[in-house]
């Protein structure tokens, strides 16, 4: 039987078993489409990275599945498949170009083994929908609604995007936020109706001083009720605070966003926007490493063995 390398990497963090985990299969060349989705429901993290040779003009092809679907870009499992890597002795610190289903994008690996991805240029767009109030948005995200009307005059809702886009909501808040108890039916329905991946819910109330803001990210219509700590929502949310003009003129160098804490999985991404460059960097850990079991191409209906 086949058996391929596959790692679960924790990423956006120094600690292992916090932050977000991903999987990371290195060589996924000759996979098919239903056995990389296999692949990654058996690995079970929110989100499997799978890499391969990308042929000319870039230094890998990089495909993104969920364990019910295949997913545009996903950040978290960028950095963690190159922070990995790098750990290993595969790849240098130094630049490189990743092909994904949003087109090619930059990574950048630092001597620390901290990992830059860049995203795609950003959109952000205000919501106008007079049904998409404070008391709906409420009610879907078990938020209290006057924790959203408090700051909703100055930082409007918006759907933003590096690539997979998000409906950003601002809370007032550290403590709302932390009371949030979705209704996943409600958060799907509305992420649908505005083409949105998701919620993602944000208060500049955060928990360390040196945050930024602290985030929770809510997708359920990708199968994933609360995503720990979210590399494509975070940059999407870097390009939306410059967009609204969040501090007045003087937009930070670089920002730091704190999530996952509520879900027992702390850790921080670091953003960086700089017009349409949206960059979004962090450090991660390999937490388990191993072979999968594949089964032979006639039987491929028998369950994959760990």
């Amino acid at each position: 039987m086949e058996t391929r390398r596959a790692l679960l990497v924790d990423a956006f963090t120094d600690e292992p078993l916090a932050g977000n985990v991903a999987g990371v299969v290195p060589d996924a060349a000759g996979l098919s489409d239903d056995r990389m989705g296999r692949i990654a429901a058996e690995l079970g993290a929110s989100e499997t990275a799978f890499l391969s040779d990308a042929g000319d003009g870039a230094d890998e092809r990089v495909r993104y599945f969920t364990p019910s679907t295949e997913v545009e870009m996903c950040g978290h499992a960028t950095i963690a498949s190159y922070a990995a890597l790098h750990a290993a002795g595969e790849v240098d610190a130094g630049e490189r170009t990743l092909r994904t289903n949003v087109g090619d994008l930059e990574v950048r690996i630092d001597d620390d083994g901290t990992v830059w991805m860049r995203q795609n240029p950003p959109t952000v767009d205000a919501v106008d929908d007079p049904e998409l109030d404070a008391d709906r948005l409420g009610a879907a995200l078990g938020i209290d609604p006057a924790a959203l009307r408090d700051v909703g005059a100055d930082l409007p809702v918006a759907v933003a995007s590096t690539g997979l886009p998000w409906l950003v909501v601002p809370v007032n808040f550290l403590e709302r936020l932390g009371e949030a108890e979705p209704d996943a039916a409600a958060v799907e329905a509305i992420s649908d109706a505005h083409d949105a991946a998701g919620i993602y819910a944000f208060t500049f109330d955060a928990l360390d001083a040196e945050s930024t803001l602290h985030g929770r990210a809510f997708a359920p219509g990708l199968g994933i009720p609360e995503d720990p700590v979210t590399g494509a929502a975070n940059g999407a949310v870097g390009a939306y605070l410059r967009a609204v003009d969040a501090f007045d003129g003087d937009f930070p160098d670089e920002l730091r966003f704190e999530q996952g804490h509520f879900v027992d999985r702390p850790g921080h991404v670091r953003v960086r926007v700089d017009g349409d460059a949206v960059r979004v960097g962090g450090r991660a850990v390999v937490s388990t490493e191993g072979e999968l079991t594949l089964p032979d191409e006639a039987d491929d209906d028998e369950i994959i063995e760990a």
